[in-house]
């Protein structure tokens, strides 16, 4: 659920905030590639007379060459993946970009928003894979590539200004699709095989795409190399470097992203936002619930503050939301995680969400712990896995402004309660964790 107006996107409910590192590992290219031979090689090693193995075999050569092949697999991979993403980098600029901008489509302004500055990319990943040719033996396999990606690594610097973009040019590009013309040029570029059946907005992720790849290909590398080759020490420090560029890269685009969706708040209070909002720099998350009375809300779970809003329709400008009811800090956040089916809290629920005698399902309900705000709020999720989701986050920001607060109170016990910065942990969400926790607040989460 990006900014924008798209109705497809405007039914999703939940988005998190989207994470730096992946996790799992590399498809085994060719793994399963001459398993006969090897079986009949080992059969044929084996001592006729006692059908065992000789006491003689040098197992540790085959292993080092089984590894080595493949790692060999995995520099492929990034070879192919740097070819793959300059050609449709250049893809997008000569089918989208500059066929939009020579017939008007769009004005060199608003082209310049959506797109960015994916083009400046394109050099980055040539030099990539220019050291890695260069890199190559006569053979075609690459013996040491630790010190060419630790010298090419602190390029992808460059993602940033790209990463931090993306929201208002995703939000950009939701209204513009709006307008006819615009519309039916990006249906017939779809169309065409070009574009493989991807939408504009499939190759304008790409980038940040690749950006997450890296740090499991570096993996898979160290992986694969033997302990006392050279490139084991260099891909360790590669890796840390990665590690570093993309955390800093995602905690900049969280809070352009954070920024992008306050300035899209409209409160009705004199005095505008309160300060937790005004002074949150991180979004946890945000996404469309439904009210007790059936009613779609946007909720936007900030650093300090979780704010539920009505969307305005604005026609064919960026979708701002109404705030009615003042937010709820973080800090008094309480978290109810209800059953499907009560009826006991706060009246009966089923009523108001289901009709007849269907029971109401994946209801959750978030209020003040200060009772003197009156602030209670309960909603459904579209599913149970949305639900949950959000039960999640909501006890994750709660838990981290605690132990934000412990902290300063720990260092200084004079200085204010809001959480410094610096101190507020990456998302991470957990949806397998308990279903049924209820009255979730700072002095009981654990």
């Amino acid at each position: 659920m990006e900014a924008g107006v798209d109705s497809a996107e405007e039914e999703a409910s939940f988005v998190p905030r989207e994470r730096s590192y992946t996790s799992g590992s590399l498809s085994d290219v060719g793994k399963k590639r001459k398993q006969g031979t090897v079986a009949e090689e080992s059969r044929d090693q084996l001592n006729p007379d006692t059908g065992k193995e000789p006491s003689n075999k040098r197992v540790k050569p085959v292993s080092r060459l089984k590894r080595f092949s493949q790692t060999f697999q995995v520099i492929f991979e990034l070879t192919q993946g740097e070819q793959s993403l300059i050609d449709d980098l250049n893809t997008t600029r000569k089918a989208y970009h500059e066929p939009m901008l020579k017939l008007n489509i769009m004005s060199e302004g608003e082209l310049a928003q959506i797109f960015g500055s994916m083009y400046s990319l394109i050099p980055i990943h040539e030099d990539l894979l220019s050291r890695l040719q260069q890199v190559r033996s006569e053979d075609g396999t690459v013996r040491e590539i630790g010190q060419t990606l630790l010298d090419w690594l602190p390029s992808l610097a460059a993602y940033e200004a790209y990463c931090c973009n993306q929201v208002r040019a995703k939000a950009l590009l939701d209204v513009k699709r709006q307008e006819q013309r615009v519309d039916e040029f990006l249906q017939l570029c779809q169309e065409s095989a070009f574009s493989r059946k991807l939408d504009l907005w499939s190759f304008l992720d790409l980038p940040r795409s690749r950006l997450l790849k890296y740090p499991l290909l570096l993996r898979e590398m160290g992986r694969h190399t033997p302990a006392d080759h050279p490139d084991q020490a260099l891909l360790g420090q590669a890796n840390d470097l990665l590690q570093a560029i993309v955390s800093r890269i995602d905690q900049r685009a969280g809070v352009s992203e954070c920024q992008f969706y306050r300035q899209c708040l409209r409160s009705l209070h004199p005095d505008g936002l309160p300060d937790d909002v005004r002074l949150s720099r991180r979004l946890w998350c945000h996404g469309e619930l439904r009210g007790n009375k059936g009613a779609k809300l946007r909720v936007f779970l900030f650093e300090r503050a979780l704010v539920v809003t009505q969307p305005v329709n604005r026609g064919p400008h960026p979708a701002t939301f109404q705030v009615h009811r003042p937010p709820i800090p973080v800090g008094q956040l309480v978290l109810e995680d209800l059953p499907d089916g009560e009826t006991t809290v706060g009246g009966s629920i089923r009523g108001a969400f289901s009709p007849g005698t269907e029971r109401a399902r994946n209801i959750f309900r978030v209020r003040s712990r200060d009772r003197l705000q009156g602030q209670t709020h309960t909603l459904q999720a579209s599913d149970s896995f949305s639900k949950q989701q959000w039960v999640s986050c909501i006890r994750q920001a709660v838990i981290s402004a605690r132990d934000s607060s412990s902290s300063l109170s720990r260092d200084d016990p004079t200085l204010s309660s809001s959480p410094p910065l610096d101190q507020i942990a990456a998302l991470t969400l957990d949806s397998q964790g308990s279903r049924h926790s209820t009255d979730i607040d700072m002095e009981h989460a654990v």
